[in-house]
């Protein structure tokens, strides 16, 4: 059962969202303001943030990788991710390595050693355990050095996860 982040302009919040089914369309009003219009996110074991083409909001991160090809990519592995046997963390790791492929997002030494330990069978729980309070840039390598302009703070986090 697949989770959502979606992100709230006017909060500046990052939401998690629980739908019993995939779901590539729909967007959910947003839990503290009650606003439609929250954008969708790249859920966390991949980053948050935005593409480099969307230099219209200052708040948002810009991402080195096209928004486009990770929503198409997220889409052609939903019914694979629907089918993905939760005993097996071979399967997991599996499937993070072709969206890795499929969107160009370079896995950082923290995340290849995840999937490794994944591949060789360890529990994907307690893995994501030790990885939580590691920064995003220690799991992709993602470099945002060397953008101009003012920002707003960093997206806030509600770890509370809503239906959808």
């Amino acid at each position: 059962m697949p989770m959502y982040e979606f992100y709230c302009n006017d909060c500046n919040t990052i939401y998690t969202f629980f739908s019993r089914s995939i779901n590539t369309e729909k967007s959910p009003q947003c839990p503290k303001c009650h606003k439609d219009g929250l954008k969708r996110m790249v859920s966390r074991f991949a980053v948050t943030g935005s593409s480099k083409e969307n230099d219209a909001d200052p708040g948002e991160h810009d991402l080195p990788f096209d928004e486009s090809k990770m929503e198409r990519a997220l889409e052609s592995l939903a019914s694979e991710a629907e089918s993905i046997n939760e005993d097996d963390p071979r399967q997991a790791a599996d499937l993070m390595r072709k969206l890795s492929s499929m969107t160009g997002l370079k896995l950082g030494d923290k995340m290849e050693e995840a999937l490794c330990r994944m591949e060789s069978g360890e529990d994907p729980e307690a893995i994501g355990q030790e990885m939580e309070g590691l920064d995003e840039n220690e799991l992709f390598k993602i470099d945002l050095a060397g953008k101009a302009g003012s920002r707003k703070a960093a997206p806030a986090r509600d770890e509370t996860i809503y239906d959808m």
